[in-house]
């Protein structure tokens, strides 16, 4: 028996190879499938199943490809109404992979689909479960992401309900020796307390997970309901697409149009340029969005632009390029990319933060603080800000005072270098300032 997990840290998303005899099965795989494919090869294993948890909201999967490439069998529930070719996978289903045995457990919460998967070993031992979104090490997957849409829909509040039961009737009834494999890891919005740790065991989150430990179910609704993250734009449309099957990957991506010049760029049309910081702000395309490749690339970019949204992406040169458009296919956006263009300077330029003038005269700027909700109650930092968060910042900023310059800050500078860059899009008149990582400088204890 072995079993691998592969881990993109960019969408902090977990999916997994289980190989015996020669026979490999993949549980949740990411949109490309050459690492699996090379990884099949390298220990020359047949691919013979890939099983979906659930129809994924943050990020692609590539089944149905997997399947053309391979041939393997498709298993997911029957709940999904999955439009692919795929064999039902529910509670009392189990497929034989070598010496192994896999066994559906339907576990509704998260989703009302959403399935783990109990790997038992050649002697008849529970050995592992694959949890997906259900349990995570140190936290349970959120329950408001099917409020409209999939096969089944259900209210947060009912899918909280059937996850206090999935967690304490089929998870926590295991043995406390069952390794637990999740589909995320910290930095998901799939949930909103994950730990550092990638793996775990039952035991140890009956001990340690502050959603496993004894309550009522209506405790564990409240608990479970407050104070989650916010919801990208991107996820229902997620929903949709694994639930029909996601195009091949690489035809896919190949199929955006390289551009020449900024001449090419139709007007009207959303630019999102994707080179670092400090090069955009030294010269870039008037109107243009900085989301700087980074760690959360591929979240902010389903989160600033809407699905269906053509756009043009831009990069410091083609090697970007590329990388860039392989973290927008990973959210299934790549279709909407109009033309992809290499760049190095424009004739727009970002206006420094001056931080002297800002300590001396802060009532002569207006504050924009685009942290969320909960950071700003929990750690207030300028009295007279206005706070409207990232994910919200594009729909609202004709709302903010333009009669004064605009200082936008966030926690570290990450999504402040985004923030500043649509606002200045949209308020093209205005001043505006990226207060960007100096705003470490006036966080309490400074």
């Amino acid at each position: 028996m072995h079993i691998h997990q592969f881990y993109d840290k960019g969408l902090a998303q977990a999916s997994y190879a289980i190989i015996s005899e020669g026979q490999m099965a993949l549980i949740d795989p990411a949109r490309n499938p050459k690492s699996y494919l090379d990884y099949a090869a390298e220990h020359q294993a047949t691919i013979v199943a890939v099983i979906e948890t659930h129809p994924h909201a943050d990020f692609v999967s590539g089944h149905l490809e997997l399947r053309q490439l391979t041939g393997a069998t498709l298993y997911t529930s029957k709940l999904v109404g999955a439009e692919y070719p795929h064999v039902p996978f529910d509670d009392g289903d189990q497929l034989a992979l070598g010496k192994l045995v896999l066994r559906a457990i339907n576990t509704p919460g998260h989703s009302p689909d959403s399935i783990c998967i109990l790997l038992v070993d050649e002697n008849d031992k529970p050995h592992a479960i694959f949890t997906g979104d259900t349990l995570f090490v140190g936290d349970v997957g959120r329950p408001d992401l099917r409020e409209n849409v999939g096969n089944i829909t259900a209210k947060a509040v009912a899918l909280a309900k059937q996850l206090y039961r999935s967690t304490r009737e089929k998870l926590m009834t295991l043995p406390a020796d069952v390794l637990v494999y999740p589909a995320h890891g910290p930095g998901s919005l799939c949930g909103k307390n994950m730990g550092d740790d990638l793996t775990s065991s039952v035991g140890r989150e009956i001990h340690h997970n502050y959603a496993l430990q004894p309550m009522s179910e209506d405790e564990f609704v409240a608990l479970i309901i407050e104070q989650q993250p916010f919801v990208p734009g991107y996820f229902e449309y997620d929903v949709m697409l694994n639930k029909k099957g996601a195009p091949a990957f690489e035809a896919s991506i190949e199929a955006a149009p390289l551009l020449n010049s900024p001449a090419e760029i139709s007007a009207g049309i959303l630019i999102v340029d994707g080179r670092p910081q400090d090069q955009y702000r030294a010269g870039h395309l008037p109107g243009s969005i900085n989301i700087p490749d980074g760690l959360r690339f591929e979240t902010w970019l389903g989160t600033i632009v809407q699905p269906n949204e053509v756009f043009y992406l831009l990069g410091g040169d083609r090697q970007q390029l590329r990388t860039l458009l392989e973290k927008v296919a990973k959210i299934g956006y790549e279709q909407q990319v109009k033309g992809l263009l290499a760049i190095t300077d424009g004739a727009a330029q970002t206006t420094p933060f001056n931080k002297e003038h800002f300590i001396d005269h802060q009532q002569d700027y207006t504050i924009v603080d685009i942290r969320n909700r909960h950071e700003v109650s929990s750690n207030p930092i300028f009295n007279e800000s206005i706070n409207i968060p990232l994910n919200e910042l594009r729909s609202q900023a004709h709302l903010i005072p333009a009669t004064r310059p605009i200082v936008v800050h966030c926690a570290g500078g990450y999504r402040s270098a985004i923030g500043s860059s649509i606002l200045a899009a949209t308020l093209a008149d205005t001043v505006i300032q990226d207060m960007s990582t100096a705003i470490l400088d006036f966080s309490p204890g400074k």
